[in-house]
């Protein structure tokens, strides 16, 4: 029996997500979800050659939130985050699980914990991921952060992954003092790449 031909291309992230269906339709308690999930992103952000241009592309202003795929039934979605020099989230929660995983240039990361007087005050150092790098956050071990793009003279980008349509998903940003503002991110994109038409690569009979 012959082995499969080598993913390249739109082929890999039409192959990421169908593991990822497989795996949420296990329905595993979230450590083994994220520990699995860990795997099949690492292994797709581990070569940079099937992000389509247009879902690569910096905004001068703010960083950008493309949707490359969204779950039917709402399980997970797939996003990449594009990031200018030096752009950066304000400080925010997710309330779902999620996957981060660095595709191209360098991403910062800095948790944030609440104090008991309700401030929100830097939790440890800041953590700098590199490509092929990948961390989670969850409400069960961190969720609240502050994410930059840790180069100050090219883009980066990122590939996310959420247990959940994270365009769709109420969620709040927060100012050091605890102030608390919800809001919905949606996306920055309105067509998706198209992962399954496989009329140029036909099965073999």
């Amino acid at each position: 029996m012959s082995s499969p031909p080598p993913l390249h291309g739109t082929a890999r992230l039409r192959h990421f997500v169908q593991q990822l269906a497989v795996l949420v339709e296990q329905r595993l308690p979230e450590p083994e979800t994220l520990a699995q999930g860990r795997t099949l992103l690492a292994a797709l952000v581990a070569h940079d050659d099937w992000l389509p241009a247009a879902y690569a592309q910096p905004h001068p202003e703010r960083y950008q939130q493309y949707l490359l795929h969204a779950d039917a039934l709402g399980r997970f979605s797939v996003v990449s985050f594009v990031w200018g020099p030096g752009q950066s989230t304000p400080i925010h929660d997710h309330t779902v699980w999620g996957l981060i995983g660095v595709l191209r240039g360098a991403e910062q990361s800095h948790a944030f914990a609440r104090t008991g007087d309700g401030r929100w005050e830097p939790h440890g150092a800041p953590h700098r991921l590199q490509p092929g790098q990948v961390e989670a956050v969850s409400p069960t071990i961190g969720d609240v952060h502050r994410v930059s793009n840790a180069l100050a003279d090219q883009p980066s980008i990122s590939i996310h992954v959420y247990g959940a349509n994270i365009g769709a998903v109420q969620r709040s940003t927060y100012l050091p003092d605890g102030t608390r503002k919800p809001f919905i991110s949606g996306y920055s994109n309105t067509m998706l790449p198209n992962l399954w038409d496989l009329s140029r690569h036909p099965a073999t009979p």
